[in-house]
C-alpha cells in the first residue's frame, strides 16, 4: 500500500512539472521531424550514392536519424526527474515522508521509466512510418525481417537512455553537473571513441554505441562488431543497472 502511494506521489510530481512535459514533447517532435528530413534527403541522393553505400543502405535506420537529437531531450528528462528535487530543496521533505530510500528512488525511476517507454514507443513507430513515407520506393515495410525488432528497439533505446540519465543524476544530485557530464559523453566522447580506429574496440561497448545496434537491420560494410542487436541492447542494459545501483548506494549513504 505504501508503494502504491509513493508511486502516485511520484506521478503527480512528474506531471506537475512543466519542464519534464516539454522535454518529452521535444523528444517526439525532434526525433520524428529530423528523421523525416534525413529520409527525404536520402531518397533524393540515393541514385548518386556509390554502389557500396547503396548495397548497405538501411531504410529503417535512416528513419531513426533523429534519435541523435531526440535522445538529448530524453537525457534532460531523466536528469530532471531525479535531480529537480535536489535543486529545489524538496528532497528533504520527500525523504522525510518516505524514509525507505529504496522505495523512494525505485518508485521515482519506475514511474519515469513507464512514461519514457510510452513516449519512446510512440516516437519510434512515428519516426519509422513517416520516415518510410519520405523514402518512397527506397523504403521498407514493417513486416520485413528485423524491421519490427528495430522499431521496438528504438523505443527501448530511448527508454534506456532516460534510465541511464536517472542513474547518473541519482549519483551526482546536481542537474547542471549531470548534464555537464552526460551531454559531452554522448555527443562528443562516445562518437570520438567509436569512430577512431585506435579506440573503436572500446567505444563499441559504450551504452549508446551498443544500444543503437538494436535499430540496425542491414549491417554496414566491413562491420565486425562482436555482438548482435539484442546483445548490444543487453550491454546498454548492464550500464543502466550499474549506474542506478550506484545511485541507490550513494543515496543510502549520504544525507539529503
Amino acid at each position: 500500500m505504501v508503494v502504491v502511494q509513493v508511486v502516485r506521489s511520484e506521478w503527480t510530481k512528474i506531471r506537475s512539472v512543466a519542464s519534464t512535459v516539454w522535454t518529452l514533447s521535444l523528444a517526439v517532435v525532434v526525433t520524428v521531424a529530423l528523421g523525416m528530413l534525413i529520409s527525404a534527403l536520402s531518397r533524393h541522393q540515393f541514385d548518386r550514392m556509390p554502389a557500396q553505400e547503396r548495397g548497405s543502405f538501411d531504410p529503417t535506420f535512416i528513419s531513426f536519424a533523429g534519435m541523435t537529437l531526440g535522445q538529448l531531450a530524453m537525457i534532460v528528462f531523466g536528469v530532471l526527474v531525479v535531480s529537480n528535487e535536489y535543486s529545489t530543496g524538496m528532497i528533504r521533505t520527500s525523504l522525510a515522508a518516505v524514509p525507505q530510500r529504496a522505495t523512494f528512488l525505485f518508485s521515482k525511476i519506475a514511474v519515469a521509466t513507464g512514461l519514457a517507454l510510452a513516449v519512446g514507443m510512440v516516437t519510434s513507430f512515428a519516426a519509422f512510418f513517416l520516415g518510410q513515407a519520405m523514402l518512397g520506393s527506397h523504403g521498407t515495410d514493417i513486416g520485413e525481417t528485423g524491421v519490427l525488432r528495430a522499431v521496438i528497439g528504438g523505443g527501448l533505446y530511448m527508454t534506456l537512455i532516460a534510465m541511464f540519465s536517472m542513474g547518473v543524476a541519482a549519483m551526482l544530485r546536481s542537474p547542471m553537473l549531470s548534464l555537464g557530464i552526460l551531454m559531452p559523453f554522448f555527443f562528443l566522447i562516445s562518437n570520438i571513441l567509436g569512430n577512431v580506429d585506435a579506440t573503436k574496440k572500446i567505444g563499441r561497448f559504450l551504452p549508446d554505441q551498443a544500444g543503437s545496434r538494436i535499430m540496425q537491420v542491414i549491417p554496414r560494410v566491413g562491420d565486425d562488431t562482436p555482438y548482435g542487436p539484442w546483445g548490444g541492447l543487453g550491454i546498454m542494459l548492464l550500464w543502466v543497472i550499474a549506474v542506478i545501483a550506484g545511485g541507490y548506494a550513494l543515496l543510502k549513504q549520504r544525507d539529503a
